[in-house]
């Protein structure tokens, strides 16, 4: 093994690395007056928790029991229905009533606030409540793959490798998830999970380290970093992980192959730095994007806005932080302030909140962060140890 392959393993090992559980300590910071104040409440305990949760996690919205602006109830009607009722104050003035079907209660609850988001924020924003995550977590004692739904309601867990698991991705249509696993050969190869049979499969188990791997936007490719060759390049298969194509030709380590909206182009990180490049799926030349700062990595492009590329950077001080690259205006913006570091950004779907670990030296939570206003809202209680590697599926 090469010393840059070597130097390569270790940072991927150890910006997942998190040893036994202490308080993290609040992530979250002071929003800015924009915001809408409405008041919130559902029919039954569970409902309302749920729902407060939600709503409080969203950083166009503040929860205040008077001098609010909307009025949103919402009402179980079955085992899998939710009624959300929406009236303006201070007039009383009905604004809708709206039924949302799901897989259960809890999740026709979710369905039906971004019902109320999408007809109350006023500024064009689409829900993303309904979400689902995977991560990687140690509530076993070993890292293993979980999925959930945004708020870690109805959480499983797929592995039970006892061996390190790294990076899992969603397929487009929900229905897969690809990762890294150690567990076979001691070594990592890529493996892909189907999330309706629970049977997971070889899905690239070349020599040396394969890992990164995600799924293209229409879900007929996918991107990821092998070595077989010698040093970590971009490779492309199909979505069954043949006629594998090499993309990227160099000495230099490269990592986090992530696709544009429109599965044109690839952004990934590249040493030295690391820094964002993009070049086209096809291959050729990779660009270095000018995001201004000497360490950037983990790109996640935005598909409800595809001027806006997540990732995460290191400030002055040596601690990292979210980042947001635009295109349009050509500047990077540091949107988290996290008390220890922020890193593994992951979009949600209005293209204004993201997913990403907040980090210590002896753990990590899950956080919602509103990138406009920098509100960051943990959503992994404390006694769940050392989640982290989030990734979004937005239905």
């Amino acid at each position: 093994m090469t010393r840059l392959l070597r130097l390569f393993l270790f940072a991927v090992l150890s910006a997942t690395a998190v040893v036994a559980q202490r308080d993290i300590g609040r992530v979250d910071v002071l929003v800015d007056k924009n915001t809408l104040p409405v008041r919130v409440s559902a029919n039954t305990p569970e409902l309302n928790t749920l729902a407060l949760l939600a709503f409080n996690s969203h950083g166009r919205y503040k929860l205040v029991a008077s001098g609010f602006t909307f009025d949103i109830k919402f009402s179980a009607m079955s085992a899998n229905q939710v009624r959300v009722d929406i009236s303006r104050a201070p007039s009383g003035t009905a604004v809708s009533s709206d039924i949302a079907s799901g897989s259960t209660a809890r999740n026709a609850l979710l369905r039906a606030a971004d019902i109320a988001v999408a007809k109350t924020n006023g500024m064009g924003l689409g829900g993303f409540f309904a979400a689902k995550l995977a991560f990687v977590a140690e509530a076993t004692g070993k890292k293993e793959v979980y999925v959930s739904d945004l708020f870690l309601g109805e959480m499983k867990r797929l592995t039970s490798d006892r061996a390190p698991v790294l990076m899992p991705r969603w397929a487009p249509d929900g229905t897969r998830l690809l990762y890294t696993s150690y567990f076979k050969s001691g070594f990592p190869d890529v493996y892909q999970h189907d999330l309706n049979t629970y049977q997971r499969t070889e899905f690239a188990r070349f020599r040396g380290t394969n890992m990164g791997a995600r799924f293209s936007p229409n879900g007929r490719q996918v991107a990821m970093v092998l070595t077989g060759e010698g040093q970590p390049e971009i490779y492309v298969s199909d979505a069954q992980g043949r006629q594998v194509a090499r993309k990227t030709r160099s000495d230099a380590v490269k990592s986090s192959p992530c696709w544009s909206p429109d599965g044109s182009q690839l952004v990934f990180a590249m040493e030295p730095g690391p820094q964002l490049y993009v070049m086209s799926a096809a291959g050729g030349a990779p660009r270095k994007l000018p995001v201004g700062f000497t360490y950037s990595a983990e790109p996640d492009w935005s598909r409800a806005k595809p001027n806006k590329i997540a990732c995460t950077v290191r400030v002055p001080g040596g601690k990292y932080q979210i980042a947001v690259y635009d295109s349009s205006i050509g500047k990077t913006e540091v949107v988290s302030k996290a008390a220890f570091d922020g890193i593994e950004p992951s979009w949600l779907a209005d293209g204004r909140h993201l997913v990403y670990t907040a980090r210590s030296r002896s753990t990590s939570v899950v956080c919602i962060l509103d990138t406009e206003t920098g509100k960051s809202t943990p959503i992994t209680p404390a006694s769940f140890i050392g989640a982290q590697q989030a990734s979004v599926w937005n239905p």
